[in-house]
């Protein structure tokens, strides 16, 4: 992977970073880094914000703009449409909203058969970050006052998501059904609400 390719990762998984975060993750000068970025600021991919502190110089943080986010593609944004759009003509709301719920069963059924493996903890939802991040998600698991995090830096669905709110509910429901009664599910980030990623935190349920 190229190196504009790599900075463009790293802010799309790890959100604004400066030079030197960059270039330490990377393994290549500052320097360089910054070359790469003012390259990657002429072709509208990438923008930063200033931070200044009581001494020295202001920090920039450089995080993607919208045109840099297109550059990791949803890839079933024209399945979605398609089938939602006829889904709706034929059947209305109410058929899209049961084609949504066949997607959420398949995924549940496919999702339940591997965490059979891991019954409870952290071991299930680092499994489940992992079939998240197969099927597109960038998914990744966070720790944060004692809950679990699941964070998901892209959504390979977004495109259809905009238009149909229902597909954000069945993903909610989805990851309740797989970790079940004991544990509570709330999202925190939500990517179609402006946040450069989607977020549930985890956490046991009072017994």
């Amino acid at each position: 992977m190229k190196t504009p390719e790599l900075i463009l990762l790293q802010l799309k998984s790890l959100g604004p970073q400066s030079a030197k975060m960059l270039a330490d993750r990377i393994s290549i000068t500052t320097m360089g880094i910054r070359q790469h970025l003012q390259q990657l600021e002429q072709r509208e991919l990438v923008c930063y914000e200033e931070s200044r502190t009581k001494v020295g110089r202001p920090t920039r943080y450089w995080s993607l703009t919208s045109k840099g986010h297109a550059q990791f593609p949803d890839r079933h944004q024209d399945l979605s449409r398609v089938l939602l759009n006829a889904a709706n003509k034929l059947f209305g709301d109410e058929g899209v909203e049961r084609l949504i719920d066949v997607r959420e069963n398949d995924l549940y059924q496919r999702y339940a058969e591997e965490l059979k493996k891991y019954p409870e903890g952290t071991e299930r939802f680092q499994a489940l970050a992992r079939l998240r991040q197969n099927d597109g998600y960038m998914a990744d698991l966070e720790t944060s006052d004692g809950a679990c995090i699941l964070v998901e830096n892209h959504c390979p669905i977004g495109v259809a998501a905009t238009t149909c709110g229902h597909l954000c509910n069945s993903e909610l429901k989805l990851l309740g059904r797989l970790l079940g009664p004991n544990y509570q599910i709330e999202r925190i980030e939500h990517i179609i609400a402006g946040s450069r990623r989607c977020a549930y935190r985890i956490t046991p349920r009072e017994q």
